[in-house]
């Protein structure tokens, strides 16, 4: 993962991640069939690692937490557009990164509405899918295009809009 985040996806090559781990290339390829993959299960265990789904008893207190955590970029944006990348290019790759990496990522922001809508804060009539791509849309779009920041302050305002939107009480 570091490799990646110094040079970016382009310029990393299965040949140079073979050397760092300190095997041989065949090694790699016996495991994964492209660097995306490689790249595809790093990313996948950083965030099931650092973006954990909090359990703090409240929607806002939750929200914040995960959202801070999920805009939380330093280091891998690079990683992010790469797969992306790789993505709209390689129709078999979009579909695992769709299935392994973006869902889990979905399946987390759902448990955190599911909860919240358990304990009586959201609104019956809230799409918790739209919800979730209201997150997702901001994070990729901020991503991809690099118009604003990904940062507390955004985490912080995106969790504002949805609270006033979605809570029982809006």
């Amino acid at each position: 993962m570091r490799e990646l985040e110094e040079h970016g996806y382009a310029a990393l090559t299965v040949q140079g991640i073979a050397a760092r781990a300190g095997v041989g290339k065949q090694t790699i390829y016996r495991w994964w069939q492209s660097k995306a993959d490689v790249v595809l299960d790093a990313l996948i265990d950083m965030a099931d690692t650092h973006i954990a789904v909090p359990d703090r008893g409240s929607l806002p207190e939750d929200l914040m937490a995960f959202l801070k955590a999920t805009f939380d970029q330093r280091g891998r944006r690079p990683v992010l557009i790469g797969l992306m990348a790789q993505a709209l290019l390689d129709p078999a790759f979009a579909r695992a990164f769709r299935d392994r990496f973006l869902a889990s990522r979905r399946a987390a922001m759902r448990k955190i509405l599911e909860r919240a809508a358990t304990r009586g804060e959201v609104a019956p009539d809230i799409d918790p899918e739209t919800v979730i791509d209201v997150v997702y849309g901001v994070l990729w779009y901020r991503l991809m295009l690099n118009h604003a920041p990904l940062d507390e302050t955004a985490s912080s305002q995106i969790s504002d809009l949805l609270l006033r939107g979605i809570t029982r009480d809006r």
